[in-house]
């Protein structure tokens, strides 16, 4: 047998046992990574430390990727890694490495040195046909300059391979998005002509039930604008002027019913004034100041018209639930109230707490027709004001007779105060249980009562008195609040089906 034979079978690493123990193992191992070659397990691997000269040790590092690696003198290299004649023998049988030999042999290039031929190798290309010497004019022909390619091959032919459908698909989508842009050019503004065709929209935003109601309740107030007072940035001075407004002197950009639907929104939909402010295009300070001049503008224009009815007129639209009993009823009274935000300081949390609502509140006191019309609306008072108070200074008590009867819930104790007579369930008392008669009455007041609480529902439908107020506009809320219950009466029609016929 041949001495490289022999080195060829005895360096056979890849094919040795590696685990196996051998008799007298060493505890040298190998610092590459994904190599677990042991001195322990295989005797056939000499293991080399690393060259004592700058470069080459660098050069080391670098092959075995260990950078930032920490060499000690116990630090060595398999010969596995290397080739096998860079690995020599002495004539002792000691196994040393070649001058300047480099480990070269990893687990990431399968321990070999072949490396990919490059793009312009492994490309195929058609042979050239040799010239037919025979024919003369070929030869005076001036050879075909064809580009050569470097590096990649799909710039050497112009033909493009598209897929049909894929392309199809593109040009529909392009043509969707041009459409689309088209229509958002062409889109109106957010304003009340934009929803001027669906009563759902309309509902939603203004409360009025159709576009059609708002506009002939716009058709009412729309000549008191022109003296309209507003809130602007102006210092506030002791003589104020109304002027005549026009498109040239108008503080905004909107228009004036779109202004009012600007309010009505905010009343409605409970929203900040930002976001009223990026839906119509117009400055957050802008929609304050429409909120605060349209709240005391329509605070002054429908609190001139009297709501108080008077008995004849009550008579007259009398329901006959009412009748004999409860037929002088004039005015059917509860109270509301409105959470509203903590104010820091202790005596405003102790003047506004409700222990009723266990939360900070405004309380106001609310009066309905018996056929459910809104004829009276108070201030807005402290929570933790009691309804007797509320009732003493609401002013109500100027506008009763003796022949006017008022009904109101068990906590309204006003004997005192009211002129006429007071419709109330009964009172338990210090009774185990009720008489039949007191029942009966409770029975039929609550029957009778109950649509008051509705007309209350219907102004808190507004989502602004549904959430908790914000302390930033408590100095309008008065104003706003009463607007919202004096439009009550243009927005809804009667509370109970059947009174429709009988009115």
């Amino acid at each position: 047998m041949s001495v490289a034979a022999s080195n060829k079978q005895k360096y056979n690493v890849r094919g040795s046992f590696r685990f196996q123990p051998t008799v007298f193992g060493s505890k040298e191992h190998c610092c590459v990574p994904l190599c677990s070659s042991s001195g322990r397990y295989n005797s056939r691997l000499s293991f080399h430390r690393f060259p004592k000269e700058t470069s080459l040790r660098l050069c080391w590092l670098q092959k075995i990727r260990r950078e930032g690696f920490t060499v000690t003198p116990h630090t060595k290299v398999c010969s596995r890694h290397f080739l096998e004649n860079e690995v020599i023998t002495t004539e002792k049988g000691r196994r040393i490495l070649a001058a300047g030999s480099v480990p070269s042999l990893f687990e990431w290039n399968k321990y070999s040195r072949k490396t990919r031929a490059g793009v312009w190798e492994r490309r195929c290309r058609p042979s050239n046909p040799e010239p037919d010497s025979a024919d003369p004019i070929e030869d005076n022909e001036p050879p075909v300059m064809v580009p050569m390619v470097v590096d990649h091959d799909y710039g050497a032919s112009r033909t493009v391979c598209v897929d049909r459908e894929q392309y199809h698909s593109m040009l529909r989508e392009i043509e969707q998005l041009k459409e689309q842009l088209r229509s958002c050019s062409l889109q109106k503004p957010f304003g009340l002509e934009r929803f001027s065709t669906s009563p759902e929209d309309i509902r939603f935003y203004t409360r009025f039930p159709s576009y059609e109601h708002l506009k002939a309740f716009w058709n009412l107030i729309e000549a008191a604008t022109a003296k309209m007072v507003r809130v602007t940035r102006a210092k506030k001075t002791d003589v104020m002027s109304t002027t005549t407004e026009t498109p040239f002197t108008r503080p905004t950009k909107l228009l004036p019913i779109d202004e009012l639907f600007l309010f009505l929104s905010y009343l409605s939909t409970g929203c900040t004034q930002r976001e009223l402010g990026h839906r119509f295009n117009i400055h957050r300070a802008t929609v304050s100041r429409i909120i605060v001049t349209w709240a005391n503008f329509l605070y002054c224009l429908l609190g001139s018209i009297c709501v108080w009815m008077s008995p004849a007129a009550v008579s007259s639209s009398l329901p006959q639930d009412f009748d004999g009993r409860y037929s002088d009823t004039q005015v059917i009274l509860d109270c509301t109230e409105l959470r509203c935000q903590t104010p820091s300081s202790l005596l405003l949390q102790s003047e506004v707490f409700s222990t009723y609502k266990s939360h900070c509140t405004f309380k106001a006191m609310v009066g309905m027709s018996p056929h459910g019309a809104l004829t009276f609306v108070s201030a807005l008072f402290e929570g933790s004001m009691s309804d007797k108070e509320v009732f003493r200074q609401s002013g109500i008590t100027s506008l009763l007779t003796l022949d006017m009867a008022i009904m109101v819930d068990k906590g309204f104790l006003v004997d005192d105060l009211v002129p006429g007579t007071v419709h109330r369930p009964a009172f338990l008392s210090k009774r185990a249980q009720m008489s039949e008669v007191d029942v009966l009455k409770t029975q039929s007041i609550a029957r009778l009562r109950v649509h008051v609480e509705r007309l209350i529902r219907r102004v808190k439908e507004n989502k602004l008195f549904d959430s908790t107020i914000p302390l930033s506009i408590a100095g309008s809320i008065n104003q706003i609040f009463t607007v919202a219950c004096l439009l009550s009466n243009y927005q809804n029609g009667p509370l109970v089906r059947k009174w429709r016929y009988e009115v």
